[in-house]
C-alpha cells in the first residue's frame, strides 16, 4: 500500500479512536474508576509501552542534553499531568459532545499563546476568527439548563477548556524538541515525568478501585482508552507526521467532534440541541479563519497536535 495512503489511514484511525474515547471513558467513569485514578492507569501503562522503544536499538537511545530536561519536565507537567487530569475531571462532569467541541479551541489557544510567546502578529481575519471560536466555547460553558446535565456541568466544561489551554502551552513549548530528537524519545520522557507527577494525586483513587466489580465489557473499555485512545493515537500521529505535510496532519483534529458527536448520539443517546449546533458553527468558523493562510511555521506547530 502507498505510504501516503497508509499515513492518511493512520491519522484517520487515530482521530476516530480519540473521538470514541469521549464516550467510552464515561462508561466506566466515575461508576468504577475516579478520574485521576484512571489517568494514573493510562499514563503508567503507556509510559511503560513507550519506554520499550529503548530496546529498539541505538537510534532509540539518544542521550538527552542536560539543559533539555527542564523543557521535558515542563512538557510532562503541561502535556500529560495537567492536560490529562483536567480532561478526565471535566469529562466526568460534562457531555462528550461538549468536551469534543471545546477541544476544538486548542488551535485557537495556540495562536493566542504564540502571539505572546513567539511575538507573532495577528491579522484582522485571525482576530475575528479568535473571537468566533472562543465565543463558541463560552456558549457551551454558559448556555444554561438546555445543555447541562448536573449543577457541575459548567465546571466540567471549564476543566476541558483548561485542559485545551494546557495542551496548547505544551505544543508551543515542546515543538523544538521534536526537531532535535526522535519524537518517540521526546514522548517517552514527557510521559515518564507526567506519570510521576500524577502519582501523588491519583494513587488513592487507584488503590480504591474494586476490580472484582468489573465485567468483561468494563475491562474492554479501560483497555480501549489506554491502548487505542492513548498509545496507538500517539504512534499513528507520529507516523502520519513523518509521511505527510504538517498542515495535512494537523487538519485531522477538526474531525474529532464529528466522530465524537456521531458515537455519543448513537451509543450514549445524547441529543443535539440548537445551542450545540450554533456553538459548533462558531468554533469551526473560528478555527477556519485562524488557520486559513497561516504561515507554514504556525501550521507545523499545530500539526504536532496529538491526543491528551
Amino acid at each position: 500500500m502507498n505510504k501516503k495512503v497508509t499515513a492518511h489511514l493512520a491519522l484517520l484511525g487515530a482521530n476516530i479512536f480519540y473521538g470514541a474515547g469521549f464516550t467510552v471513558a464515561k462508561l466506566v467513569m466515575p461508576r468504577l474508576i475516579q478520574p485521576i485514578g484512571f489517568i494514573l492507569i493510562r499514563a503508567g501503562v503507556v509510559t511503560l509501552l513507550f519506554w520499550l522503544s529503548f530496546f529498539g536499538g541505538s537510534k532509540f537511545r539518544t542521550k538527552i542534553d542536560p539543559k533539555d530536561f527542564k523543557l521535558l519536565l515542563m512538557g510532562g507537567l503541561f502535556g500529560v499531568a495537567l492536560n490529562q487530569m483536567f480532561f478526565f475531571l471535566g469529562l466526568n462532569l460534562t457531555y462528550p459532545i461538549h468536551a469534543a467541541l471545546i477541544m476544538m479551541s486548542t488551535p485557537l489557544l495556540i495562536t493566542i499563546i504564540s502571539i505572546f510567546m513567539l511575538k507573532e502578529k495577528i491579522s484582522v481575519t485571525k482576530g475575528f476568527g479568535l473571537i468566533l471560536g472562543v465565543s463558541g466555547a463560552v456558549l457551551l460553558m454558559s448556555a444554561g439548563k438546555e445543555i447541562t446535565i448536573t449543577g457541575n456541568s459548567a465546571l466540567g466544561d471549564f476543566f476541558i477548556f483548561t485542559n485545551a489551554a494546557s495542551y496548547a502551552v505544551y505544543l508551543v513549548m515542546i515543538k523544538p524538541m521534536m526537531k532535535r530528537y526522535r519524537p518517540i524519545i521526546v514522548i517517552r520522557w514527557v510521559f515518564l515525568f507526567g506519570f510521576l507527577m500524577v502519582v501523588p494525586f491519583g494513587y488513592n483513587q487507584f488503590a480504591a478501585i474494586h476490580w472484582a466489580a468489573f465485567t468483561f465489557k468494563d475491562y474492554l473499555c479501560v483497555g480501549f482508552i489506554v491502548i487505542c485512545v492513548t498509545f496507538f493515537t500517539y504512534l499513528w500521529n507520529i507516523y502520519g507526521l513523518h509521511i505527510l505535510s504538517p498542515s495535512v496532519a494537523g487538519a485531522y483534529i477538526y474531525m474529532q467532534p464529528i466522530f465524537a458527536a456521531f458515537i455519543s448520539v448513537i451509543f450514549a443517546g445524547e441529543k443535539l440541541t440548537w445551542i450545540k449546533l450554533v456553538a459548533t458553527v462558531l468554533i469551526f468558523s473560528g478555527v477556519y479563519l485562524v488557520n486559513f493562510g497561516f504561515k507554514r511555521k504556525r501550521n507545523e506547530m499545530e500539526a504536532a497536535m496529538m491526543p491528551e
